[in-house]
């Protein structure tokens, strides 16, 4: 069944750390079973206005509501069964399997020092089917690519069985492929009631995966609405200082064209 719902919501957020504001005015209501795409260029404070949303930095103003309650309120235990995240690529430090890599997504639900159960077990098997790295199960994470290890950290927080998922540039070191297959993931995702926020370099991926997209520049919201409606030629010149072309594919799909110039 279906939640109908704000998941995660964000109201006059200002974001950043002490003595240093990144962003402010922030707005935002993301519906459980709906996709949201941040994007925005290096250095706009994509990561920070995640990790605030998440309750892993303090707001510096505004507040954060998770299906309706204060996220600062709430027991972190709690905001660990609902709040799942991937952040962007991290090195491994020790050599566990990636099964069991994976299975730490469980700990919110049986603790840190309780066995797996077989629902635990199952849910991991098909995090891992889900993105196709089954076969890298009893590798350990220290050996795999990076790119690899990516999708693990994906599985990892689909093990979790969140019911928001913040998704820090979860595509950025993976091939064309494997995008595809997480972008993929995202939208099954929503359409079994899951939120998901992420954020992207590629405006791309948010025609692909998103019902709506923000655009995050200036510290502070640009744009925000259907990805179709914000994501045009005068936006992105003025998101990334760069001339783009967006053009339509025969299946009615907008993509974006950049101009490399002469």
């Amino acid at each position: 069944m279906v939640t109908v719902g704000t998941a995660l919501e964000a109201r006059s957020l200002a974001f950043g750390f002490p003595g240093r504001t990144i962003g402010s005015g922030v707005s935002l209501a993301l519906e459980a079973g709906e996709t949201m795409c941040v994007i925005g260029p290096n250095g706009g404070g994509k990561t920070t206005l995640l990790r605030t949303l998440l309750g892993l930095v303090p707001s510096l103003a505004g507040e954060v509501l998770l299906e309706g309650r204060p996220l600062a309120s709430l027991p972190r235990a709690a905001v660990a069964r609902q709040l799942g995240y991937v952040p962007q690529g991290a090195a491994a430090y020790f050599a566990y399997s990636v099964r069991e890599f994976v299975l730490m997504g469980r700990t919110a639900h049986v603790g840190v020092f309780s066995s797996p159960t077989r629902k635990d077990l199952s849910v991991a098997e098909r995090a891992l089917e889900s993105l196709g790295i089954a076969a890298l199960a009893e590798k350990p994470v220290t050996e795999i690519s990076g790119g690899e290890r990516q999708l693990a950290l994906v599985a990892r927080a689909l093990a979790q069985e969140p019911r928001v998922l913040v998704m820090d540039e979860p595509t950025a070191s993976l091939d064309y492929g494997n995008q595809v297959r997480v972008l993929g993931r995202m939208r099954a995702l929503a359409e079994q009631g899951i939120a998901v926020l992420f954020s992207s370099h590629d405006p791309g991926h948010a025609f692909l995966a998103a019902g709506r997209a923000l655009l995050l520049g200036e510290g502070r919201v640009l744009e925000l609405g259907a990805p179709a409606e914000v994501i045009r030629e005068d936006s992105l010149r003025r998101l990334y200082g760069v001339s783009v072309r967006i053009v339509q594919s025969p299946d009615g799909r907008n993509a974006c064209l950049p101009s490399l110039g002469r």
